[in-house]
């Protein structure tokens, strides 16, 4: 996993300017902050990096008399979660208990009890981000968990540590394909599928949306985890191997970015139906009339 860390400095620094300076950054390829003394730390896969995306945001920054500068360096190649591998994490619950994500290595014996009467899925991270601790992710799931999944196809886009799909199965569905612009993401995802006993239902790919171009499948699900420019340029391939009458899960962006992807499923013959928000994240879900 190839990424850029890179170092904003904030002048002067606020909460404000630091949740803004995220949004923003995140139409740039921007998918992980963490908070600095005087700004934030920016990690951001080497390939979906827009410098010139970035660049525009900043010029116009929308507090007054705040300035920012950044510094870009490669980041380590290493272990994101080598912290989780060692120590865990704590069962991640998902609508009101209907879903639990956990650590299974690492989950303490007085909390297994409680899988038991739950929809429960291990995860082993390994060079990828998602353990499901994000609001998008946990959104997502939220919608997975309303929908008639039995016996239906879903294609995962953009798996991370495969989640999303392998929550699918768990609900139902009958087959599941996921891709990754991220090698250690696909392998990750493959690996997980193992652990939660469905990867004889789930097929795994490593690329972009353009492998979409080059598959006969069609899909009654489709979910999509990402950032708000890659939605809207890969919405046309999801549309093209959508069934009759097919739903488009869609997260990863802001609140302020529902009405600009709404547009665009509009543009696409989908209807918006529903929506989640969460600390100021969305999810919608879309669907062909």
């Amino acid at each position: 996993m190839k990424y850029y860390e890179v170092d904003f400095h904030i002048e002067p620094c606020s909460n404000d300017a630091c949740d803004i300076l995220a949004a923003l950054a995140a139409e740039a390829g921007f998918d992980t902050f963490e908070e600095a003394d005087d700004g934030l730390k920016g990690y951001v896969q080497q390939p979906l990096f827009d410098k010139e995306v970035l660049d525009q945001k900043l010029q116009f920054f929308p507090i007054e008399g705040t300035h920012i500068k950044y510094n870009i360096e490669e980041a380590e190649d290493k272990d994101w979660n080598e912290q989780w591998e060692q120590e865990g994490f704590d069962p991640i619950i998902i609508a009101d208990g209907q879903m639990v994500i956990h650590d299974g290595r690492h989950l303490p014996d007085s909390q297994r009890s409680m899988l038991n009467s739950q929809l429960s899925i291990e995860i082993d991270a390994h060079l990828a981000f998602g353990t499901g601790t994000h609001e998008t992710t946990q959104m997502v799931c939220t919608a997975l968990l309303e929908e008639p999944l039995e016996n239906k196809n879903l294609l995962d886009a953009g798996c991370g540590t495969g989640i999303l799909g392998i929550a699918a199965i768990k609900l139902g569905a009958k087959g599941v394909t996921a891709y990754d612009i991220d090698e250690w993401s696909s392998k990750n995802t493959q690996h997980n599928a193992i652990i939660n006993q469905v990867d004889h239902h789930l097929k795994i790919m490593c690329g972009d949306a353009s492998l979409l171009d080059h598959i006969d499948e069609r899909f009654d699900y489709i979910v999509a985890n990402i950032n708000r420019n890659i939605l809207l340029q890969d919405m046309p391939r999801f549309r093209q191997v959508m069934k009759p009458h097919a739903t488009l899960i869609l997260s990863g962006f802001y609140t302020e970015d529902i009405p600009i992807l709404g547009k665009k499923g509009k543009e696409l013959g989908l209807t918006l139906i529903k929506q989640w928000e969460i600390n100021h994240w969305a999810c919608i879900l879309m669907r062909e009339p």
